[in-house]
């Protein structure tokens, strides 16, 4: 945002006199990094009245001449020697401390230029361009420090909508997410066609997971602006948030206007899964990857997909895709594992998990997967050995009792599987019917067999 530039070389009682506030009519979102508003030498204020009934010598008014000509070409440097001579002479003239933390503004001497607006506002606490000029000085680096002089701004304008969003903005970077929302509203009911203020109040009551209130406001700033991307994707947020199904269109709709947002369009997967939408949800992975190459990410996720599709011979080969990008992914690594031991390939299985657990040797998920693929196998001496790494950091649950019971029956140690059934069937405690009667049978001719051999 360029700031307004005064054009006229007039006699200083006239040049001294305020700006109108011609900022206010620029957009919010563009004013923290930019000098804000300059004094414009032909308008005429009524907040500066001491200005106006001083009569100054010629010499001065070249001075403040000089100044503004140097401030025209956006030569600051040159503009300060000036003003710093004018004010030697004249320090209570208000217009000339603004246009010198004007100067310091654009050479970002930023101490300078708080220290000159701070000035300017004691000797003329009207002059809303110097509240404005502050606010958004401090606006980036200190914004709770700019919460006062924007405040201050709106109450010298209370008919403008701008300052009340420009307050609300610091009011939102300085923590004070109720006292900005007040503002945008505020800002809203002053101009109820600004679309900019209803985005921010709308983009806030979302961060306060007030998404009902949002999603009304999203709407309303699509139906004067269809093509917002912001609101758009404002509104699949909202709609998301509350998990309603209208999310994924609101999604698409978006993702029309910002083809190219990688993480809306994952968060369209990841919603669609969460609906259980499967298919659509690996559709719109697949438009996602068209034209260039799968990242892990998108391989990781399509692996999901298959799997709760139980494409299992699918899952094998991305999650083989994605080990070519990272060969040393424990988790994917385990995943492969677990994959074919859904296809019963029991040998794959163990030789992929073994290859995680030596990557990630204290992840007990993987310990657990092993057991249970040795387990299927039918290699009991090899479940109980896993079974035992894992009881050193885990106290076994009723089912891994249960499976122990089985193993050591399989194996006839007599004694060891009665203790891990009757251990079962404390734990259980009737959960599970069909293995408490198997575990009751058993107990009951394991308890006969040892009788026998006493």
């Amino acid at each position: 945002m360029k700031p307004p530039r005064p054009s006229s070389r007039t006699p200083f009682p006239i040049r001294a006199a305020v700006l109108i506030f011609l900022i206010l009519n620029v957009g919010a979102q563009h004013a923290a990094p930019h000098l804000g508003t300059q004094l414009n030498a032909q308008s005429q204020s009524s907040s500066s009245t001491q200005s106006k009934k001083q009569k100054l010598s010629n010499p001065l008014n070249d001075l403040l001449d000089d100044a503004q000509h140097d401030i025209d070409k956006n030569d600051f440097e040159a503009a300060i020697p000036p003003l710093q001579k004018f004010l030697a002479e004249k320090p209570d003239v208000a217009y000339a401390h603004f246009q010198l933390a004007y100067a310091y503004t654009a050479l970002k001497r930023a101490p300078e230029a708080r220290a000159e607006y701070e000035r300017a506002i004691a000797i003329d606490p009207k002059m809303s361009e110097a509240y404005l000029n502050l606010g958004i000085l401090l606006g980036e680096s200190e914004p709770a420090a700019a919460v006062v002089p924007l405040r201050k701004l709106v109450e010298l304008t209370p008919a403008q909508s701008r300052p009340r969003i420009l307050l609300g903005v610091a009011q939102e970077h300085s923590g004070d997410l109720a006292g900005a929302a007040e503002s945008f509203e505020g800002a809203v009911r002053l101009d109820p066609r600004d679309t900019e203020a209803a985005l921010h109040l709308a983009q806030l009551y979302l961060h306060l997971k007030r998404p009902a209130d949002a999603e009304a406001k999203f709407r309303g700033i699509l139906e004067v602006q269809p093509t917002s991307a912001t609101a758009a994707l404002g509104l699949a947020q909202t709609l998301d948030a509350q998990n309603k199904p209208e999310a994924a269109d609101a999604y698409r709709k978006y993702l029309v206007l910002q083809p190219a947002d990688s993480a809306a369009r994952a968060r369209l997967v990841h919603f669609l899964v969460e609906q259980k939408s499967n298919d659509e949800a690996l559709a719109e992975l697949d438009r996602a990857d068209a034209g260039k190459p799968p990242t892990s990410d998108s391989l990781r996720l399509r692996a999901d997909l298959q799997i709760a599709a139980k494409k299992y011979d699918d899952v094998i080969v991305t999650l083989q895709h994605a080990l070519a990008l990272t060969p040393n992914d424990p988790q994917l690594i385990a995943g492969l594992g677990r994959t074919y031991m859904q296809k019963h390939d029991y040998a794959d299985a163990e030789k992929q998990l073994k290859i995680a657990l030596h990557l990630d040797p204290k992840n007990l998920a993987y310990f657990k997967d092993l057991s249970s693929s040795y387990y299927l196998s039918g290699d009991c001496v090899s479940t109980l050995a896993s079974l035992d790494v894992i009881a050193k950091s885990e106290p076994p649950g009723a089912g891994t009792w249960f499976i122990r019971g089985l193993c050591y029956d399989k194996l006839h140690q007599i004694k060891p599987a009665l203790e891990a059934y009757q251990n079962f069937l404390t734990m259980d405690e009737g959960k599970n019917p069909d293995q408490v009667w198997q575990a009751q049978q058993r107990s009951s001719v394991l308890k006969h067999q040892l009788e026998a051999k006493r």
